[in-house]
């Protein structure tokens, strides 16, 4: 199964809890939206306050940077409140609709599956799944209008520029695309791996008496610490993964960052930049 047949599946458990979906889909927007607004306000406060002087622009700058962010803080945890508890009711119904598949299922099926990879699929499975496609949902909706904004805004203050900036985006976008594919793969295998360690609790735990008559304490342990190990270099796999995103995404735009600005000291003797049009399109681009 595909991952997007695998989210319009999750749809289905969704559909019921549309209300609370779609509060969360609104918060999302208006958060969203107030995203562009912060730099595309920076140029007129900074240039009628420090370059005009304008009363008004002095007296009303920071009230608005005030709404902006009030706004914003007030919409998101509506928008992110809401999806995780949609996010919660589907895992919910999940484990009780898999709890139910399992009660009836035969007796062929618990001999030809482990104990342990049932109650890691009902337990652990479940709720990643359920978290991977709520982090899709927000990055769909929340950071499409996010980027649509910036990019806007950007082309708006200096398209030169901002050519070269997105010059950086299939660096950025296959930098990202490698490391998914290696958390992608951690995680399946700490999946299996806390699968197998639940296996290994079971079996020690139900035979415990078997275990204490033949002296196999030991045994049991060095299972249960192979396991514990397994699981140990499975997460720091993933772990490594996952914080070698931001460092090598922040140095392929530091470079960028880096020849836009020996690019708009260049343009410092005309009038085609001012310090708040710079300012604006530098915060737009980080």
């Amino acid at each position: 199964m595909t991952s997007t047949q695998l989210y319009l599946r999750l749809l289905c458990y969704v559909r019921p809890h549309w209300q609370a979906f779609a509060v969360s889909i609104l918060g999302m927007i208006v958060a969203a939206a107030t995203e562009p607004l912060l730099p595309a306000l920076l140029k007129p406060f900074l240039d009628g306050t420090f370059v005009h002087k304008d009363d008004w622009v002095m007296r009303w700058a920071p009230v608005f940077i005030l709404g902006i962010f009030f706004v914003r803080g007030l919409a998101g945890f509506f928008g992110s409140y809401a999806i995780h508890w949609v996010g919660n009711r589907v895992v919910m119904d999940l484990r009780a609709e898999m709890f139910a598949k399992l009660m009836t299922l035969p007796t062929r099926y618990y001999d030809d599956h482990a104990t342990g990879l049932l109650i890691s699929k009902l337990t652990y499975d479940v709720t990643n799944v359920t978290a991977a496609a709520t982090s899709v949902v927000t990055i769909v909706i929340r950071d499409t209008i996010i980027i649509a904004g910036l990019l806007g805004w950007l082309f708006y203050l200096d398209w030169k520029l901002t050519l070269i900036t997105l010059a950086i985006a299939p660096v950025v976008a296959l930098i990202i695309r490698t490391i998914n594919y290696r958390l992608r793969n951690a995680s399946r295998d700490t999946q299996q791996a806390m699968g197998s360690i639940t296996q290994v609790i079971e079996e020690s735990v139900t035979a415990h008496k078997v275990v204490k008559l033949f002296g196999g304490q030991s045994y049991e342990q060095q299972r249960f610490d192979s396991e514990i190990n397994g699981v140990r270099r499975h997460m720091m796999k993933q772990a490594a993964a996952a914080l070698a995103n931001v460092p090598l995404v922040q140095m392929v735009a530091a470079v960028a960052l880096s020849f836009v600005i020996w690019l708009a000291i260049g343009q410092t003797g005309s009038d085609a930049t001012t310090v708040g049009g710079f300012l604006s399109f530098v915060t737009a681009m980080l």
